[in-house]
């Protein structure tokens, strides 16, 4: 079971290994549209934690280009760990 905080808030909301963590940024005040990796109305700034998200979706690489500290909400899933995240 892995944990998201929220930086604004400093919620924190468990997410199983494995599951995707759009619905509890979505439920915590991320923007979603097209929720396919081609908008980017839900970008979120990985604060700390990276490694305990997926690899980056081709969708995201084509999006974002250099990978850093951005990924789209709508195509990362929980590993394991703490992900503290800023939008």
């Amino acid at each position: 079971m892995g944990k998201l905080v929220f930086d604004h808030s400093q919620e924190e909301v468990e997410v199983a290994d494995g599951e995707p963590i759009a619905t509890a940024c979505e439920e915590a005040g991320v923007p979603f549209a097209c929720t396919e990796g081609v908008c980017g109305t839900c970008v979120v700034e990985v604060v700390d934690g990276m490694s305990n998200l997926s690899p980056f979706t081709q969708e995201e690489k084509d999006f974002l280009g250099d990978q850093d500290k951005e990924r789209l909400a709508c195509q990362c899933k929980m590993r394991s760990g703490t992900v503290k995240l800023k939008f």
